[in-house]
């Protein structure tokens, strides 16, 4: 009986992980277009239909708090898929390895991997907000 609830137990934690590397996969099928603003040249993206399917969904996500100086708030943080020395803001992960993360609760810094649930909505038009924004978000877990 041990034996079961321990194999159930992994396929469980194996099921988890992989979606959460599905979801950043899946979003990484964005492309750009070029588009016009006041300022010039933008790159716009056009979601994939993959990405369209699971827009307004509950869609987990496992990565790393990025600190922006006076600017992390306890319940609205920037979600990375890759460590922050890689990180799209560091210079060597594209727009589609992060996402902007609406808490419904306040949240610690920490540099361990954290695991995100909220629902994904796409942003294709405000140059104020990352194009994957997650809302009524919670931490579900801190990885080692």
């Amino acid at each position: 009986m041990k034996k079961l609830l321990l194999i159930c137990l992994g396929l469980v934690i194996m099921n988890t992980i992989q979606a959460q590397t599905n979801t950043w996969k899946t979003l990484s099928e964005v492309t750009f277009k070029i588009g016009q603003d006041d300022f010039g040249e933008v790159y716009l993206p056009v979601f994939s239909p993959n990405i369209k399917k699971i827009e307004g969904k509950e869609v987990t996500l496992s990565g790393f708090i990025i600190p922006f100086e006076g600017l992390f708030k306890p319940n609205h943080i920037i979600l990375s898929s890759l460590p922050l020395a890689e990180c799209f803001f560091c210079g060597s992960g594209g727009p589609e390895t992060v996402a902007e993360v609406h808490l419904n609760g306040n949240v610690k810094y920490t540099e361990k991997k954290v695991i995100v649930k909220g629902k994904l909505y796409l942003n294709a038009a405000d140059p104020e907000q990352l194009m994957y924004v997650l809302r009524d978000a919670e931490i579900t877990g801190v990885e080692n």
